[in-house]
């Protein structure tokens, strides 16, 4: 996981906690309910009886819902800043109000290009400083939540070299937006 920033690293770690709790409840709430039954205790109260080929298919069912749910943790996007929670003022506990930089630039040759990564204004400096370094780049304005670069450029700039100086200052490049 070498250039992964410790933003990312939280998500995923999170993430991966709040599923562990999930296959717990689910494997507790199943364990609640399916070993009584299947050791015969609701016989005398309901004359509820469990088929033990019924309770192995529902042991193998329990088990596949629980590596479902794992799975999921393929689907996390560890760069998207959006369900995070607002950050707070430690000594008045307000939430902090986070400043977009996205302008809209009126110039003939805009380009918007997506970074993941980016998690605080010192990032959007640091891709900045590194675009502008361009030949060709006039401005770049960098937004860490919304993960998009606008850059100007006054003549036409090779994709590469963009890609290159992006994962020089440490970001990913994600291609075009």
């Amino acid at each position: 996981m070498t250039g992964m920033s410790c933003a990312a690293l939280i998500r995923i770690s999170r993430s991966t906690l709040r599923n562990i709790y999930e296959n717990h409840f689910w494997a507790f709430f199943y364990n609640v309910l399916g070993i009584p039954l299947a050791a015969g205790c609701y016989v005398a109260a309901f004359g509820w009886e469990l088929n033990p080929i019924f309770g192995a298919a529902a042991m193998g069912l329990s088990s596949f819902c629980v590596v479902s749910n794992a799975l999921r943790l393929n689907l996390i996007r560890p760069y998207d800043s959006k369900g995070d929670k607002p950050e707070k003022n430690p000594v008045t506990g307000k939430i902090i109000k986070q400043v977009t930089n996205v302008e809209t630039i009126k110039e003939s040759k805009d380009m918007k290009i997506k970074v993941n990564g980016m998690m605080c204004e010192h990032c959007e400096m640091h891709v900045k400083k590194a675009l502008e370094a361009i030949d060709g780049i006039d401005s770049a304005v960098a937004s860490h939540t919304e993960n998009l670069v606008t850059i100007t450029n006054s003549k036409d700039v090779d994709e590469a070299a963009i890609r290159a100086a992006v994962e020089e200052a440490g970001y990913e490049y994600a291609g075009l937006a």
